[in-house]
């Protein structure tokens, strides 16, 4: 039970921070690319890179790293919203803005979890 209220409290955190990052970046202009949610799910998978590691190096209760990762990291990221603007991307015949967020959402996903490990080791 100490498990869920932590990840639903990290999970309700994330999803606040993530709307506040995504209104601020969009508050810098109007552009056809989905700059916020690009930007919050690499910085997510940064994080997620970090939590996983500092929690297995110093071996925090299991409890704080479901809160950190599922929760937290979890709330802040979003596929499903990810998935909506690439196909509105598709639908409008962006095609670069298309291929260049999901490569570049996945490529530098990858690249971020790996980067947030490196940082953290």
């Amino acid at each position: 039970m100490k498990s869920l209220l932590l990840i639903f409290l990290g999970g309700g955190t994330g999803s606040v921070l993530r709307y506040l990052l995504t209104i601020s970046i969009y508050r810098q202009g109007t552009t056809n690319f989905p700059w916020g949610t690009f930007a919050v799910n690499i910085l997510g998978c940064i994080l997620i890179g970090v939590f996983y590691t500092l929690t297995s190096r110093i071996h925090i209760n299991n409890d704080i790293r479901l809160m950190l990762t599922i929760g937290l990291c979890g709330g802040f990221t979003t596929f499903s919203t990810f998935s909506n603007e690439s196909l509105q991307l598709l639908k409008s015949g962006l095609y670069p803005s298309f291929f260049t967020y999901i490569i570049g959402s996945v490529v530098l996903g990858i690249l971020g979890v790996m980067l947030g490990i490196w940082m953290s080791e």
